[in-house]
């Protein structure tokens, strides 16, 4: 039988920067390769190259660490079929295991017990097209779904996708404005102006290294 392989861009140990595990020490696994081309997108290194990992030899790596908390990102995870059994893997093993996908692909065969980080691209990313609206169905509690925000369109265009879909009744909402093109505190008095049931969130990875890899 083939060995089921990776492409990996690189495993880090580093501090988690959004969601709801924000400053946790975590172990980041980011595949390689993505389909989609977000005009603010910080990980275009990951589009290509990258190393082929066995499973067994990512969850050693990640062994090497200590941490409760694994993170699996890209790029696009979901666009390598071997993130399904890698993320399962990850969980026999008894991590806390995030996923965190760009949300044009399908999420629904994803371990139950992941947490999936959907996000929802805005129009100011260039790729809203991509949407898998399907996945709204899939989402669980446990799940949340992130906006990023470039300037007042796409925040209209969050705030109104949040009353379509009823997402903040599915799972957690998080809204992270784009770095350098959306003043936070302007992010921030939106929020607070429209009592909107939302995580405000900035990335803590940056303020701390900026765009610097593998932090």
């Amino acid at each position: 039988m083939t060995e089921t392989l990776v492409r990996i861009t690189e495993i880090f140990f580093s501090l988690q920067g959004e969601t709801r595990t924000v400053g946790l020490p975590t172990v980041f696994v980011r595949l390689t390769g993505c389909p989609l081309r977000c005009c603010y997108c910080d990980t275009a290194y990951a589009f290509s190259g990258g190393e082929r990992m066995s499973i067994a030899e990512i969850v050693e790596r990640v062994a090497r660490y200590g941490a409760r908390h694994v993170t699996v990102t890209g790029g696009e995870p979901l666009a390598q079929k071997a993130c399904l059994p890698l993320l399962t893997a990850l969980c026999d093993e008894g991590y806390q295991v995030s996923l965190e996908t760009g949300g044009a692909h399908d999420i629904s065969a994803v371990d139950p017990r992941v947490v999936r980080v959907v996000d929802m691209k805005t129009p100011g990313s260039g790729e809203v097209s991509r949407n898998l609206y399907a996945n709204v169905d899939a989402l669980r509690q446990g799940d949340q779904v992130k906006f990023v925000i470039t300037d007042r369109p796409d925040y209209d265009w969050a705030v109104a996708r949040l009353d379509e879909h009823r997402l903040a009744e599915r799972c957690e909402i998080l809204f992270s404005p784009v770095a350098g093109a959306l003043d936070p505190v302007e992010l921030a008095e939106w929020i607070l102006m429209d009592r909107l049931p939302v995580r405000f969130q900035l990335q803590l990875h940056k303020l701390l290294w900026g765009d610097t890899p593998g932090r």
